[in-house]
């Protein structure tokens, strides 16, 4: 009788949370008929922006880029101008198993998987539960890589991918996906990362090929400089760092601080919760402005914590190398991921950049087109090259 009652109350919150979503869904399109879109918009364009991937038909026939991130996993596919982008959110939240329960979650056509005695609701679903329930969301992926707190972390991973990927239309399609540089600081296995990753997209039936993430971001965005540069991913998780000379990465590597690092301690210094930070950080911080909360003070303050730590880290990287081209040209910097979003960050990296000089010449800091699926972008234009060879 408890379940039941327990999955009455599900079913009144999913009822709820459906007249909320159609009323979003209407106050959203009454306001784009009125309001032009701004500059500057927040990380939660991600969700707005990309297409769901059942506009792409069942059985894909061309090469696949795929961004497997802390926060987010997205999929790329196409070519020139007709590249379609799908997302994800890379997370999962718990509910107690029961026959009504589960035939709820069905009719409300949330995405989910069951084991043992609970339901795995995973993906944007997830989200709309912790909101509801005032709960945080679990992450199959921390700092980068495959947790290894979360022991369904790996099965929830492959629902994620199982949903947004598209089945090959034939086997062996090229499915190019983005991995971490090996953390700087020796923390976790990047190896085992991208053998799970490998493994279920070649059970999927594609040919896997991992891209380094700060590799992907030169192929996408410097290709005009002959792919050759410094990619930089700031992504939730870490932040990925690769040198390319004419496309072949010099070096690479990564630090396991990201946005979540910035939302966690911003949160503890101003005793408030993660999600309250993180909220306020999507939707309010301007570097370009003064800063008039603790909230926001917080967020800068560990913000210029994590880009020094970045900064330093390359230098010690690139001084301590002897693979360092001797080239005269001077070369770009490229910054994506979601990290990098609010508005005047580019101006807050080039400040803080002075303080850690570096062995080569930087021509430009500069920010990716679309920094939310650089990644992906740069993956599937690696996956559709191996198609031309």
């Amino acid at each position: 009788m408890a379940q039941d009652k327990n999955a009455q109350d599900l079913d009144s919150r999913l009822s709820s949370l459906q007249k909320k979503k159609e009323g979003e869904m209407q106050s959203s399109e009454e306001k784009s008929s009125t309001d032009p879109k701004k500059d500057g918009m927040k990380m939660n364009i991600l969700k707005d922006v990309t297409t769901s991937n059942k506009e792409i038909k069942p059985g894909a026939s061309g090469p696949v880029g795929l961004d497997i991130g802390t926060s987010h996993i997205v999929m790329a596919q196409g070519t020139g101008e007709k590249v379609k982008i799908s997302s994800q959110l890379n997370a999962f939240f718990t509910v107690p198993n029961s026959k009504v329960t589960y035939k709820t979650l069905q009719v409300n056509r949330v995405k989910f998987f069951d084991h043992e005695d609970n339901l795995y609701i995973f993906g944007f679903s997830a989200q709309d539960f912790a909101n509801m329930f005032n709960a945080n969301l679990r992450r199959p992926i921390e700092s980068g890589i495959v947790s290894a707190k979360e022991e369904e972390g790996v099965m929830v991973i492959q629902s994620l991918l199982g949903d947004l990927v598209p089945k090959p239309a034939s086997l062996g399609i090229p499915i190019c996906f983005g991995v971490p540089g090996e953390p700087i600081d020796g923390r976790g296995s990047v190896i085992y990362h991208e053998a799970i990753l490998s493994r279920y997209l070649r059970f999927l039936g594609y040919k896997p090929i991992p891209i380094n993430e700060g590799l992907a971001t030169v192929m996408s965005e410097l290709q005009d400089n002959g792919f050759t540069g410094i990619g930089i991913s700031m992504g939730g998780g870490m932040c990925n760092v690769c040198m390319s000379y004419l496309s072949v990465p010099v070096f690479s590597f990564s630090i396991q601080m990201g946005g979540d690092y910035v939302d966690r301690m911003a949160a503890e210094s101003v005793g408030e919760s993660i999600t309250k930070l993180t909220q306020i950080k999507e939707e309010e911080l301007d570097f370009t402005q003064k800063l008039p909360t603790r909230a926001l003070m917080a967020l800068n303050i560990f913000y210029e914590e994590l880009i020094s730590k970045l900064l330093e880290s390359l230098q010690k990287v690139m001084i301590s190398t002897d693979r360092l081209p001797r080239i005269k040209q001077k070369l770009p910097i490229v910054l994506s991921g979601g990290t990098v979003m609010p508005k005047g960050f580019v101006d807050k990296f080039k400040q803080l950049s002075k303080k850690y000089p570096l062995p080569i010449e930087i021509s430009s800091i500069q920010l990716a087109k679309e920094p939310l699926i650089t990644t992906a972008q740069g993956a599937l234009f690696m996956a559709n090259n191996e198609v031309e060879q």
